[in-house]
């Protein structure tokens, strides 16, 4: 009997979309001439320091396991970095818990909280797998639209307005992926009003949060009466340009953090050795190295955004993260449709913004994480694409 794979496979699985970011991403990469603009990592290499410790672990042996939690002094590094920056105290035996990657963080999060059938409110447009994530939890994704009329920014009334008595959680990530928005202390105080009013679990990701270009970043966890409530997430892989590193972590009461780490030791054990040695040597010496590169970042914004108006491509100014996510609805096209074309004519990759949730169609997500003749390029292209619209 020939077994029939299709009939086998959860239907959970079955039925969730790839993600549109690696298609689009995939396909680019078997294209020649290509400009991506898709993915959303540094074109920095990781900093020589930190390279340098990954290299010496491995020759001084440190080859094996670490405690499923991660390492003791790169825990210890972590709260004393969140404590210096935003005042807010973690206890790094029982609070602290290093994963591979903030996307496990995102993961190992919901299925620690997630009952059948709990709603988990996301702020979107938002990272591709928030709402997956939600799923395969067994919850509800139930988005919320941030448009740019409003700076792309969550309010207290979306929130409050969504709320359901199966609603367990708001998960939501400022300095924003995919819009590059950011949001006002004022408003995440009148959103923590409401999180506390309903007694809500917040998932607070922030792995863009040195990548601030105007005003400072709030922490959300550092907001009065939220530390206990919120599981706040953050990674190396952006302010370092330590992508291809896979590492993150998540913060929390001790409850929530030994719940993660529970699930955590059953499918990942732990994160690399080699990796989490480089990762202290990037809380302890990596900071100007990782303010050089947010400097740059910010001139390339600078460049893109101006560029955009120049060719008529109507843009919100991000104030955080490395994307521009302009409007293409002048042109008639979808997202999808939009991007396809300029992929095929113009061989410069982006992603269509319904990719990053329905809330993104209309928006184009453009990473400025490139070299500046790359952008430069990208955006003279663009402008000869667009001429057929006008």
């Amino acid at each position: 009997m020939t077994l029939n794979w299709s009939e086998r496979i959860s239907p959970v699985i079955r039925d969730m979309p790839p993600s549109g970011i690696r298609r689009f991403f995939d396909l680019a990469s078997e294209m020649t001439g290509i400009i991506s603009l898709g993915v959303g990592e540094p074109d920095f290499v990781t900093p020589w320091a930190i390279r340098e410790t990954g290299i010496q672990s491995l020759r001084q042996g440190y080859t094996m396991y670490t405690s499923n939690a991660g390492l003791l002094e790169l825990r210890e590094e972590i709260a004393a970095h969140l404590h210096g920056f935003y005042g807010v105290h973690y206890e790094p035996r029982s609070e602290v818990l290093v994963t591979v990657g903030v996307s496990e963080a995102v993961d190992l999060a919901l299925r620690a909280i997630v009952h059948i059938g709990d709603e988990v409110l996301i702020a979107e447009p938002c990272y591709v797998s928030y709402a997956p994530c939600v799923t395969m939890a067994s919850g509800v994704p139930v988005p919320l639209t941030t448009t740019a009329d409003n700076d792309f920014r969550l309010t207290a009334a979306q929130v409050e307005a969504a709320i359901t008595p199966r609603t367990k959680a708001l998960l939501f990530n400022y300095p924003n992926n995919p819009t590059g928005a950011t949001m006002p202390r004022e408003d995440l105080l009148e959103i923590a009003k409401v999180v506390e009013k309903h007694n809500l679990i917040v998932i607070s990701d922030e792995v863009y949060d040195k990548l601030t270009y105007e005003g400072e970043h709030t922490c959300f966890a550092a907001l009065p009466g939220m530390r206990d409530r919120t599981i706040l997430l953050n990674g190396f892989s952006k302010a370092y340009a330590m992508t291809g590193w896979r590492l993150g972590y998540a913060c929390g009461h001790s409850e929530v953090i030994a719940a993660m780490t529970k699930i955590h030791q059953y499918t990942m054990i732990c994160a690399p050795i080699t990796v989490q040695k480089a990762a202290i040597e990037a809380l302890r010496n990596g900071t100007e190295e990782m303010k050089e590169m947010v400097s740059s970042y910010n001139q390339r914004r600078r460049l893109v955004l101006k560029g955009f108006q120049e060719i008529g491509l109507p843009c919100f100014e991000p104030r955080g993260a490395f994307y521009a996510f302009p409007s293409i609805r002048h042109t008639g096209l979808s997202s999808e449709a939009f991007a396809w074309r300029l992929l095929e004519e113009t061989k410069v990759a982006v992603v269509p913004g319904n990719a990053l949730g329905s809330a993104g169609e209309g928006h184009i997500r453009c990473s400025y994480a490139s070299s500046v003749e790359n952008l430069t390029e990208a955006i003279e292209r663009m402008g000869r694409f667009l001429k057929q619209f006008e």
